[in-house]
């Protein structure tokens, strides 16, 4: 049932490049708000200036529009809750941990890190939980003073419950955090800088969001960031209401391990540069943990918006597949009608991509072999080198398929098929009776009897439907280059 009502947020931090288990994020928080007919707030979560970049913050806009994923507040947007970068909300965030420091809801810890780190060898030694062992919880004003007289500059706590905290979690059901397991937690660094757990919230009960989608990597931080929330109604900041949440599955890499950063096939450049759609992109990430159907994994943007709804996510792992990921990119390339295709692939037909000379381009040639080209695409990027004969004088030097392909007796063939080439109508089907023709005489069959042609015309012994390439490349050119090769192998 669609909810007009319904918040959702995207807030990545911009370090590095976008990542696909991000992208899916990004996906599942993006449907969940169009299916409802609620709001995606685009928020930045730049508030660690070490690692942070411009240059990243741009790579997200940027992946976020190629996406088609469109935001209806945040940057470039506005919105009624501006700014949306975190970096530019600090005095906001400063005002709120001054307010629960005053209501009692968050102390000044003055432990040093060597005593935490000593204190939690202990507690691991005695088989206890390691968290904050609350030290600093009731310190007196002389002990506080004490401190600072060493010189110890205190960061600020948050101080959690002492009682079990139990919610519905929208992916997982309904999961209870025992408040051994929960203790305080570091929400000001010592130098006043806000930390992610204080920050994050904070914006989420200012943006009114009602449901956070994200990783199961921050599941644990979820039952302090629902006191927190609580804590926050109380001293008058937000609406009063706790978001309803739902963590995704772990996307997973080779080896049973989480896809990582460091994972080459994470990159979401990768997917850019080889051309895959993002149709076709998003169509596969969609389906690492949620389905349309048990029966259907190709769908558009469209039917995703339709039927998704989070309850249906699954909570095991998801394995990311490649060779689905491109399997379904071929689908979509096929759905595309002409036009759209060629257009699609007009980046990979210019520098730095293409190895022809701008003026070699024939666009004619180009529209007539796109319908052959379209058909045996697994990626846009595959392009250039599946119709590069048509614009090079000369076929690549590809010497691994010459060898495959030029056994003994091809000079033979290749003089036979020559001849009947030279007599054949420049058309499809008598081109290829002219090389069944030729395989016939040498005791070959039409995928052997090809193979000699095809390396000689095009240089590679894969590419394209032969006889469509060589009647779109011409009876001059062709004849020409299998009398190149015949020249090549008299040698």
């Amino acid at each position: 049932m669609a909810n007009a009502n319904v918040r959702v947020r995207f807030c990545p931090s911009p370090t590095g490049n976008p990542h696909v288990g991000l992208v899916r994020t990004a996906l599942f928080n993006w449907a969940f708000a169009r299916h409802h007919g609620g709001t995606l707030v685009f928020r930045i979560e730049d508030t660690d200036a070490a690692r942070d970049s411009e240059e990243s913050y741009q790579q997200l806009l940027d992946a976020m529009r190629w996406l088609g994923l469109d935001w209806d507040e945040g940057p470039e947007v506005g919105g009624p809750h501006a700014p949306y970068r975190q970096s530019q909300r600090m005095d906001l965030y400063k005002d709120v941990a001054k307010k629960l420091l005053d209501a009692g809801h968050a102390y000044r810890c003055y432990c040093t890190t060597e005593e935490l780190d000593a204190r939690r060898e202990a507690a691991r030694a005695a088989g206890k939980p390691s968290g904050y062992d609350g030290t600093c919880r009731e310190l007196t004003a002389e002990q506080k003073e004490a401190y600072e007289r060493e010189g110890r500059e205190p960061i600020v706590r948050f101080r959690m419950p002492d009682e079990p905290i139990t919610f519905n979690d929208l992916v997982r059901g309904e999961l209870t955090f025992t408040p051994e397991n929960v203790p305080d937690y570091g929400i000001v660094r010592a130098n006043g800088a806000p930390l992610y757990t204080l920050v994050n919230p904070v914006d989420d009960a200012l943006m009114e969001i009602t449901h956070v989608l994200r990783g199961e990597d921050l599941l644990s931080s979820t039952p302090r960031q629902i006191a927190l929330y609580k804590a926050l109604a109380e001293i008058g900041v937000g609406n009063g209401t706790t978001p309803s949440f739902g963590h995704l599955p772990y996307v997973m890499g080779e080896g049973n391990k989480k896809l990582s950063k460091r994972d080459p096939q994470s990159s979401l450049n990768l997917y850019r540069e080889r051309g895959f759609l993002r149709e076709g992109l998003l169509n596969y990430l969609s389906l690492l943990g949620w389905s349309l159907s048990a029966d259907q994994d190709i769908f558009t943007m469209d039917e995703m918006v339709a039927a998704f709804d989070i309850e249906d996510v699954n909570a095991n792992p998801a394995r990311f597949d490649l060779k689905k990921c491109e399997a379904i990119n071929a689908d979509h390339i096929r759905r595309l009608d002409v036009k759209a295709f060629a257009e699609a692939c007009e980046p990979w037909l210019k520098a730095p991509h293409a190895n022809w000379a701008p003026e070699n381009f024939d666009r004619a040639a180009w529209e007539a072999i796109a319908p052959h080209a379209q058909t045996r695409l697994t990626v846009l990027s595959d392009i250039t080198a599946n119709v590069d004969f048509l614009f090079l004088d000369q076929p690549v030097e590809d010497e691994a398929s010459w060898t495959k392909a030029m056994k003994e007796g091809s000079d033979a063939l290749l003089r036979t098929a020559r001849e009947k080439l030279a007599e054949a109508e420049w058309n499809t089907d008598a081109l290829k009776a002219a090389v069944v023709a030729a395989g016939e005489e040498h005791g070959l069959k039409l995928g052997k009897a090809q193979a000699p042609v095809r390396v000689a015309v095009t240089g590679r012994t894969v590419g394209l439907p032969l006889f469509e390439s060589l009647e779109i490349l011409g009876r001059e050119r062709t004849l020409a280059r299998v009398d190149a090769a015949l020249a090549k192998l008299a040698g």
